[in-house]
């Protein structure tokens, strides 16, 4: 990461600015020997790394409340990170924001994501941390596809999770705003870590809180204020989150407890990978964390002290446990325009693209236009085209998939394009299959083809097979990259 001197020079540094030292990654424990200096980044630099702020390297935004957004960004090196980008209201004061900023990227643990730097100029205010490259712990307790977490790796997480409380409380930072399932992240390794974006307000005030009112701690509703025990409470929601499998409400979850029926709290899919008295005892500590008097909640050394001997599998790797490739997930999937549309299965966006994009891949190929003789079959070759090219220009998507249907037949050269507005014209007809199978054979017209692979992810979502969807998804976005000769959003 290019390192740049301090716009905001007076400020008080925690390491010596002349010792710009480059690091050489921005994952595991290397950053935290090599990765010591907390950087200030330009603004151009940061915007490079996400293509000019691309809607496609999102990959997270806050709410109303909070308004702020995350991307992903490659710096030079191939240095991979996250940026959270603030609302242009949350911090007016530039060196408040890069203070508040320099203070959390003092903190270095095993446990958390290191903050590694941040940007304060003109009405931009942006943080800079490591890129964790294996999802967040609401992708996989809620929203997972091969398997349910498992009873061990939930231990381990909320054992992970309270050391680095119990880290940032040690190092006087005591507040941390929002603590919840998305700000639990998994390293290379597959290890849990606590984002240090939840260190920082999301505004000046420190009013913003982001997360449903029902899992809000009871001081925050009255008062509008985080104090540390509020922290303790949003542990327990993560506790039962993790019992659980699912969100529920700390206030029924403390009904069910008192009912004495405590064990029904517990995630289905966990039936028979732990003991009765574990599960209790974890249970038990949710149920402290979340007292509405904050005087009653425990401290984080009892956080450790109740979880940590609920380790059975210490010996097991992190990665293992969750069924994960060890570093199979480098570089994370950074989808075009096309890519994105295609993902979030916004059909208006997906036309617009294909009509903007019209025949220019199939440049230099031959086809058509290349032919010397005019004979009628050309004749009416051409004239398919033209009308099923406005046909689907028009949306007239029917019509589309007959003029596309016979110039298929009489072509000499098969068209990728062609191909794929016949694709996506049966998605706009619900011929789901038909869609596909045009895909794949844009696929088999111009093998590496982007376009090819993104419109078969789209076919399969709307098939109903999403672990597939992604891969191709992943495929797509791998050809772009390769295309362009340089990873990039």
């Amino acid at each position: 990461m290019g390192c740049l001197h301090s716009k905001t020079a007076n400020l008080p540094s925690s390491d010596d600015p002349s010792a710009p030292t480059k690091p050489e990654s921005v994952n595991g424990d290397q950053v935290e020997q090599e990765n010591q200096n907390f950087k200030e980044f330009d603004l151009n630099e940061l915007r490079k790394a996400t293509n000019g702020f691309s809607p496609s390297c999102i990959v997270s935004e806050g709410g109303e409340k909070a308004p702020n957004v995350v991307y992903r960004g490659k710096l030079e090196g191939n240095h991979l990170v996250a940026i959270k980008r603030f609302s242009r209201q949350s911090w007016p004061d530039a060196q408040q924001f890069v203070v508040e900023a320099t203070g959390v990227g003092k903190l270095r643990n095993k446990r958390l994501v290191s903050l590694i730097g941040c940007c304060a100029e003109g009405d931009e205010r942006l943080l800079v941390a490591e890129y964790m490259p294996n999802d967040t712990l609401s992708k996989h307790l809620f929203h997972w596809e091969k398997q349910p977490l498992p009873w061990e790796m939930r231990v381990r997480i909320a054992d992970y999770i309270a050391q680095a409380l119990d880290h940032c409380y040690n190092e006087n930072r005591k507040i941390y705003h929002d603590l919840n399932a998305y700000r639990i992240l998994f390293d290379e390794e597959g290890d849990p870590r606590l984002s240090t974006f939840g260190l920082m307000k999301n505004s000046r005030d420190g009013k913003s809180y982001s997360t449903n009112l029902a899992y809000t701690p009871p001081e925050f509703l009255r008062t509008g204020r985080v104090i540390p025990e509020s922290v303790i409470f949003s542990y327990g929601t993560i506790l039962l989150d993790l019992l659980s499998g699912k969100h529920i409400p700390p206030t029924h979850a403390l009904d069910i407890i008192r009912g004495k029926n405590a064990l029904l709290l517990m995630d289905s899919s966990l039936e028979g990978q732990y003991e009765s008295d574990d599960a209790t005892k974890l249970v038990e500590l949710a149920s402290k964390c979340l007292q509405s008097e904050a005087k009653d909640r425990p401290d984080t050394k009892f956080l450790l002290s109740a979880v940590a001997p609920l380790q059975k599998k210490e010996e097991v790797a992190s990665h293992v446990l969750m069924g994960l490739p060890k570093n199979a997930v480098i570089l994370p999937t950074m989808l075009s325009p096309l890519g994105k549309a295609c993902s979030k299965m916004d059909l208006a966006a997906v036309h617009d693209i294909l009509l903007k994009t019209g025949y220019k891949d199939e440049e230099g190929a031959e086809n058509e236009l290349s032919f010397q003789e005019w004979t009628q079959q050309v004749q009416e070759m051409l004239n398919m085209k033209k009308f099923g090219d406005i046909a689907f220009r028009d949306k007239d998507f029917k019509n589309s998939i007959e003029y596309y249907s016979k110039l298929v037949t009489i072509m000499p050269v098969p068209s990728a394009t062609v191909f794929a507005r016949r694709a996506f014209s049966y998605l706009m007809t619900d011929q789901q299959e038909l869609a596909l199978r045009d895909a794949m054979q844009a696929q088999v017209c111009i093998p590496e083809w982007p376009t090819a692979f993104y419109l078969q992810a789209l076919a399969l979502s709307k098939l109903g097979m999403e672990s597939d969807a992604q891969d191709m998804l992943s495929d797509g976005a791998a050809y772009d990259a390769k295309r362009q000769n340089s990873w990039r959003c």
